[in-house]
């Protein structure tokens, strides 16, 4: 497999930009994800690393050889697509071994690459089956199949669990995991589906307008978004903003919301008085009888085991993810504390993250 590095990668198509100077690492063996909304390049990105499109400027490694002008042909790398582009005259058997058969590779090998992609995949009892029949599924699993048969440097997924329903999408994320953590095989995976990337990716890539907001783990991105759009798009609810005016001093573990001081963590840099938000997630938004910050229920939607409670601050409207037998009626007043080591804190005008001792370390885009 292969470690593949990106270096200040950019791609124009006429006067439009599509990327714009990203720079990454995906390690050898990494489940690495490419999230973002429609139109943010990051298929445009998947489709320079695999050589379908090539480079405007900037440097793609493959195992530390230069590819960026290379085709596709030459960088040993296996898409899978969200639609499907299997060969409807052929059975299951056939579709896998395609890519043997047509570099020449003798039938013995064939046979046993095929069985083995099989038994990894467990459609074994598929294997003469025509295509057609088969569920939306197992057709995926055909045509990951094809990709894994030709045990190429990496793997480019565009989005392939994409055209299958809710359930089959839940089953086959777990598949497509699972498959990974037994080939440790370099997957780069685009998808527009956080919850998705929460769940499979080692890293993720947040794209937004062809520009990366932020990279790291799962965990990272959760807890320490790098700017707006990703405290924004991450998280279901997604993170509560809390808007306000006022400075911010290196040192300080504090900030004021109408007079009253809402702890935070140890705040790194400065800035004079000036538009700032303060992000917190709707699980450290604690209702507290004697807290002096206060706002009024809007609306709860129970959910189970927990509930989700809209408040309506003086800075902003919030969501309180509490247990569901908490009660909160709507109407009425609460008070509302914040668990400040989770806390962020941004710079409204240019969007991104004011550093803390909490987030040192956070990749920006």
């Amino acid at each position: 497999m292969a470690q593949i590095i990106i270096r200040n990668l950019r791609k124009e198509f006429g006067s439009f930009t599509a990327v714009q100077g990203s720079s990454f690492t995906i390690e050898d063996g990494e489940f690495f994800m490419l999230l973002g909304p429609s139109g943010c390049g990051k298929t445009t990105t998947l489709r320079m690393i695999a050589g379908l499109e090539l480079p405007t400027s900037g440097e793609i490694l493959i195992d530390g050889e230069d590819v960026s002008q290379r085709p596709a042909s030459q960088r040993d790398i296996a898409m899978v697509f969200q639609m499907f582009a299997l060969y409807p005259h052929m059975n299951v058997r056939k579709n896998i071994s395609y890519p043997l058969v047509s570099q020449g590779v003798p039938k013995t090998e064939v046979r046993d690459r095929v069985a083995e992609v099989a038994r990894i995949l467990r459609i074994e009892h598929l294997l003469e089956s025509p295509v057609g029949g088969l569920s939306g599924g197992d057709r995926q699993r055909v045509a990951l199949g094809r990709a894994i048969v030709r045990r190429p440097k990496a793997f480019m997924m565009d989005e392939p669990l994409g055209a299958l329903d809710a359930e089959f999408r839940e089953i086959m994320s777990e598949e497509l995991r699972g498959l990974h953590d037994r080939m440790r095989a370099t997957t780069v995976y685009v998808t527009h589906d956080q919850l998705e990337a929460m769940q499979m990716g080692d890293k993720i890539v947040v794209m937004n307008h062809g520009v990366v907001e932020q990279f790291g783990t799962p965990q990272q991105i959760y807890d320490h978004p790098a700017t707006l759009f990703v405290a924004d798009f991450i998280g279901s609810p997604s993170m509560n903003f809390l808007r306000f005016d006022g400075a911010v001093k290196r040192g300080a573990s504090s900030v004021s919301l109408s007079g009253l001081d809402v702890e935070t963590p140890e705040i790194l840099d400065e800035t004079a008085p000036t538009k700032l938000v303060l992000g917190v997630r709707p699980e450290h938004v604690i209702l507290s009888d004697a807290a002096p910050y206060r706002g009024r229920v809007l609306a709860t939607e129970y959910l189970g085991t927990s509930q989700i409670i809209t408040i309506e601050a003086a800075h902003g409207t919030l969501k309180a993810r509490a247990p569901s037998g908490q009660i909160a009626h709507t109407g009425e007043t609460v008070g509302l504390t914040f668990t400040a080591p989770k806390l962020a804190l941004f710079n409204a005008e240019t969007g991104r993250a004011f550093r803390t001792a909490a987030n040192q370390g956070v990749h920006h885009g």
